[in-house]
């Protein structure tokens, strides 16, 4: 099942200079696709365009049900508000014992607020959040980029064991990361 469909997308801020000129990508359920390059290359207008916060210049976008986890966990959630109370807003608790134990997270930490939290455990929440908005396609922005090394790789094989119900769209900084865990690299290097 097609869950991303991007046909011949063109887009740019001023009408001159073209961020996308004629970019097509298509995605299924289980694929990861990370998009690589750097800095002002284009790689969070690509969300913003998929999330319908921007409109394409042209081409279309269709895109079936998303969710989102951001690079810095700790300016997703509110800070005054417990972490539980902060999904609700957006998801059920459905299920949510059996995630959490395949997250490795404390099931106690979703009543405490963002703040008591490490970025480890907070950027687990996010993925948390993320599932239990049953998305068809999640799109991750530099996921990792805020936590160590080895926090850095284990949210991302905790990330992997939901390919079974979603496609992962990932945006990274790290190339050797996009290599180790995508089915394809796009580099908008060249874009």
């Amino acid at each position: 099942m097609k869950i991303l469909q991007i046909n011949n997308l063109t887009f740019s801020y001023d009408g001159k200079v073209k961020i996308y000129k004629n970019f097509s990508l298509h995605m299924d359920r289980g694929e990861v696709v990370c998009i690589v390059g750097p800095s002002g290359s284009g790689k969070s207008t690509l969300f913003e365009l998929i999330s319908q916060n921007l409109k394409p210049n042209g081409g279309f976008i269709k895109v079936e049900k998303i969710s989102q986890i951001f690079q810095d966990p700790y300016t997703s959630f509110h800070p005054t508000y417990k972490i539980a109370d902060q999904i609700r807003d957006v998801a059920t608790l459905d299920n949510y014992e059996n995630l959490c134990q395949e997250l490795n997270l404390d099931i106690k930490l979703l009543e405490k607020k963002p703040h008591m939290l490490s970025g480890g455990q907070l950027q687990r929440c996010s993925i948390l959040r993320a599932i239990l908005m049953k998305p068809d396609l999640i799109l991750a922005d530099e996921p990792t980029s805020a936590l160590d090394n080895i926090t850095q790789l284990e949210v991302m094989k905790l990330l992997l064991k939901f390919l079974d119900r979603v496609g992962i769209l990932l945006i990274t900084h790290d190339e050797s990361l996009a290599s180790w865990c995508s089915d394809r690299v796009i580099s908008l290097h060249s874009q």
